[in-house]
């Protein structure tokens, strides 16, 4: 095994539906996104273009070393609540594992973060908060995982629970506009979904539901009158039917389970949810995001990226700016270095004058 020269930065998002590329002038900030690229995760063809073209100098053989993000379907991110006075018993947080997220801890990995702002959960400092962000990925899926990507010429250098760095782009994106407003943040997936709850304070919720977006197939060909489910799922699936307006039935199960849950961290809290943000829709289903902020009366969060990324020292060259909309938040999200102090806004005006 050996390795181009590394004197830029690469960075991979990688989702059921999608992966997305970038090439950066430097692996950490301040840096310039020089290109980026886009391709369906199932097509081997495209992937291999996209990584000559970011990285047309490799030597055949050799490896993209990349910072990579993904999103296995046994993913778990969860928020929890520890009984403090157990952390130093051996078996406590084994035994907290297997009874409320259900995993067998010897065939997981598993991180602990403090929900507020990401930093590593220290079960040894005095008085630990109680409040803790789980992230886990079955030790088998991030095996398959590396396997792919070397498969693809990818060497991961550091290999992230896409989620994680969503939810901590999010969390530093409000704080950077100065939003005061909880955002629910929907992981959409085929059969089932993860909600999340974010302020600029951090993450505040996170749930799982058993319904993902394969459970509006059966409510389509009901609604459309056809033969079989499969008809209904090529057609869901298309670009040759504008189901917006059927949108409202398809989304009401998913919007009882999220009203459920909204309300109550709204009693708990007193803060009202205004604002949806969703990631990993397939590209043909973008539009359900505006259906559920529509179902529940709230608005979609409309990100401003530039601004925010040069706050981090994270540019966008000309050519790729008309290339990336809010899709792309979660690959930038794994560009951020949270160690580093954001530069304030009227700053990043006056660099720009």
């Amino acid at each position: 095994m050996f390795f181009a020269a590394k004197t830029k930065g690469y960075f991979i998002e990688k989702s059921a539906h999608t992966v997305l590329l970038a090439r950066t002038s430097a692996a950490s900030g301040p840096m310039l996104v020089e290109e980026v690229r886009e391709c369906a995760s199932d097509d081997a063809e495209a992937m291999a273009a996209a990584v000559a073209d970011l990285q047309p100098k490799r030597a055949p053989g050799g490896y993209m070393q990349a910072v990579c993000g993904v999103y296995p379907p046994k993913r778990l991110v969860r928020r929890v609540s520890l009984e403090t006075k157990r952390l130093k018993e051996p078996a406590y947080l084994g035994e907290m594992l297997g009874q409320q997220l259900r995993i067998e801890p010897s065939k997981y990995s598993a991180v602990m973060i403090n929900p507020n702002d990401g930093t590593d959960y220290d079960v040894a400092r005095p008085n630990p908060p109680k409040d803790v962000l789980i992230g886990a990925l079955s030790s088998e899926e991030i095996l398959q995982t590396q396997d792919r990507l070397l498969e693809e010429g990818i060497y991961p250098d550091r290999l992230e629970l896409a989620s994680l760095s969503v939810l901590g782009g999010l969390v530093d994106y409000l704080k950077f506009t100065n939003d005061s407003s909880s955002v629910l943040v929907l992981e959409a997936g085929a059969e089932t979904t993860n909600s999340f709850i974010v302020t600029a304070s951090g993450v505040e919720a996170a749930r799982p539901m058993p319904q993902g977006y394969d459970a509006m197939v059966p409510i389509v060909q009901s609604e459309l009158g056809l033969k079989d489910a499969e008809s209904a799922r090529k057609l869901f699936f298309s670009n040759t039917f504008d189901f917006t307006g059927m949108g409202p039935v398809l989304v009401k199960r998913l919007i009882k389970e999220l009203q459920s849950s909204i309300g109550f961290y709204e009693v708990q809290t007193g803060q009202s949810v205004s604002q949806l943000h969703s990631i990993l829709l397939p590209p043909k289903l973008a539009w359900l995001d505006g259906a559920i902020a529509t179902g529940m009366g709230i608005h979609s969060l409309r990100v401003e990226m530039a601004e925010w990324l040069a706050s981090r020292q994270i540019t966008l060259a000309d050519a790729v700016k008309p290339k990336v909309d809010a899709r792309w938040f979660g690959l930038f999200s794994l560009m951020l270095n949270h160690n580093q102090a954001a530069v304030a806004p009227h700053a990043v005006a006056e660099k720009k004058a």
